[in-house]
């Protein structure tokens, strides 16, 4: 299993993880959906530069390490549009008057300072090219860190039969630990795709996949979440005599 944690652990943090700590899998369902969250603009740029580069004109931006998160999506995506599983992007909302909470946090500061061109800021929150929504793909806009809050998220995964959601993106201490979390307290079976999320302290990175893996979900890695897609694609065509 991921190892990254580690080496934020204590020893009576291992010593207890040992004796008390997830053995198994919670496991995955036979109908999941894959959840890109707040993969855009806003946070990556439209340059690939290292974190401390970046900051200087995009003070929340996440550097090149989400740059790899994105380009490891980009290949989980490909893999749940070959096998038929439905995808779901989610982004901000901060128009329209909707205040949310980037837009309240913005000048205090995370989000504050910095000289964002004119074309970011209306770029914000545009999903990055990379793992752009197709035609017919859900696309749902928040003003809360959880894609649950406020959203059709809850109607539509119901409407879907949907059973597990695979969530990759951003950042993994915030908004996907907010939405993990809630698809737990809907009764969701949960994944996280390690390689495909993202944060812009290492710390918070590793320190919130181990959290998740403990509690609310299975963190998975990039081969074992396009293998479950694989599996799941496999079964559909084979119910439907492909």
């Amino acid at each position: 299993m991921t190892a990254g944690w580690e080496k934020f652990m204590t020893e009576r943090d291992k010593e207890h993880d040992e004796a008390r700590g997830k053995k198994a899998p919670f496991g995955f369902g036979d109908k999941p959906a894959l959840l890109l969250i707040d993969i855009y603009y806003g946070v990556l740029g439209f340059k690939r530069e290292p974190l401390m580069e970046q900051i200087k004109t995009i003070p929340g931006g996440m550097g090149l390490e989400g740059w790899e998160a994105v380009d490891k999506t980009a290949v989980l995506l490909a893999a749940a549009r070959r096998n038929r599983i439905p995808v779901i992007h989610v982004t901000k909302l901060d128009a329209d008057n909707v205040v949310g909470w980037a837009a309240r946090a913005r000048g205090k500061g995370l989000f504050g300072g910095g000289q964002q061109s004119d074309e970011l800021k209306r770029r914000s929150s545009e999903i990055v090219a990379e793992v752009a929504p197709l035609p017919g793909e859900l696309v749902i806009r928040k003003a809360a860190p959880s894609a649950f809050q406020g959203t059709v998220l809850p109607y539509m995964l119901q409407s879907w039969g949907i059973d597990t959601l695979i969530a990759c993106g951003e950042s993994t201490s915030g908004c996907v630990r907010a939405t993990v979390v809630d698809g737990t307290t809907h009764s969701f079976k949960m994944g996280v795709v390690e390689e495909c999320t993202f944060d812009r302290t290492e710390m918070s990175h590793w320190v919130n996949l181990y959290d998740l893996h403990a509690k609310y979900a299975d963190v998975v890695k990039l081969d074992g979440a396009i293998a479950y897609f694989d599996q799941i694609g496999s079964r559909t065509q084979a119910a439907a005599g492909v």
